[in-house]
């Protein structure tokens, strides 16, 4: 992939802007074409292991309906077949993942719709665009969007993809962050945890006196402010949990001279509090040179064969010269 496709998906969406929102109330049965992706490091195709990862498979996907693309966050269900996803324009995306034994072989069922507001009419009326963040907590949905700098809570189990979104009380320091580089992780604490009933939220890019990625805990019984040591000029796109309950953080690098990289970092639940800064062991760093695109979603969830499995995809902004990737890998190193 050229670099040049790769500027054109992180510098500009002015067509995401252009486009007028589209009517609400409207669940679109969309077709997802696959194209399987055999080797995640070309150079050598019979490579499966990319440090504390096993490659499992690779999908490249397109689709015929205008508004799929742009995808920026995803969560898998627990059976590992059911997904939901969000894309840039304030779209819902569900589907199924077909698989052919245990690698990934398609998309079924596929569905889109526009995300809604309280008052029933979509968010992209409002102008609210950039959602960037996903998380689930039982049948709740939250939805944070980077520009405005506010989270959304829909009802997703009792209303599905007509959810009308409520606003979340944030933190006053969220309308602080950079415009262009706000909330792109999102994590429910899990019951049970010392951190239950917090959302656990961190900046692409909201840069404190030390140069880290700011990070908030809202609500729950410790809110408050932490950070991520930010190293090597990366920026957060993404963050899951494992079943061991460790906090996954994907992360983007990128520089016209080399390109996008990306690179996944673990860090203990335990060590999330306020006034602490994270930080935590490299899972995988990769460059052009792998199977990437401009990776900005991440999901785990237990495999039926026990392994943990992480479920990547790709935010092709909408460009014709990017590609919507989605990729598995097994944790090696539980």
């Amino acid at each position: 992939m050229a670099a040049l496709a790769v500027v054109a998906s992180l510098i500009a969406t002015v067509t995401l802007f252009a486009q007028s929102p589209r009517p609400s109330g409207i669940v679109e049965k969309i077709e997802i074409r696959a194209k399987p992706i055999e080797s995640f490091q070309p150079a050598e195709p019979d490579r499966r292991i990319f440090g504390s990862l096993e490659f499992r498979g690779g999908l490249e996907l397109s689709s015929p309906a205008k508004n799929f693309g742009g995808l920026s966050a995803i969560r898998v269900a627990s059976d590992g077949a059911n997904f939901l996803a969000v894309t840039d324009k304030a779209d819902w995306l569900r589907g199924r993942i077909v698989y052919r034994g245990n690698r990934l072989a398609g998309i079924s069922d596929a569905e889109m719709a526009p995300m809604l507001g309280s008052d029933g009419r979509t968010i992209a009326a409002r102008g609210w665009y950039d959602t960037e963040a996903l998380t689930l907590d039982g049948n709740i949905a939250y939805v944070a969007l980077e520009r405005v700098h506010r989270i959304l809570r829909f009802d997703y189990g009792k209303d599905g993809l007509l959810a009308r979104g409520q606003i979340v009380p944030v933190p006053s320091e969220l309308a602080r962050l950079p415009s262009n580089r706000g909330l792109e992780c999102l994590v429910a604490a899990p019951k049970g945890t010392p951190l239950a009933g917090a959302l656990i939220a961190i900046s692409e890019r909201g840069l404190d006196a030390e140069g880290n990625i700011r990070g908030f805990l809202i609500g729950g019984p410790k809110p408050g402010n932490f950070t991520v040591k930010r190293k090597d000029d990366f920026d957060i796109v993404d963050c899951a949990l494992t079943p061991s309950s460790d906090l996954l953080i994907l992360e983007r690098f990128f520089t016209w001279r080399q390109g996008v990289a990306m690179r996944i970092r673990r860090v203990a639940l335990s060590a999330i509090g306020p006034g602490m800064v994270l930080d935590g062991p490299n899972l995988i760093q990769v460059d052009m040179g792998y199977q990437i695109d401009n990776m900005e979603g991440l999901s785990v969830h237990r495999a039926a064969d026990g392994a943990t499995v992480l479920t990547l995809v790709s935010d092709d902004n909408f460009s014709i010269i990017q590609r919507t990737l989605l990729l598995q890998f097994n944790l090696l190193d539980k």
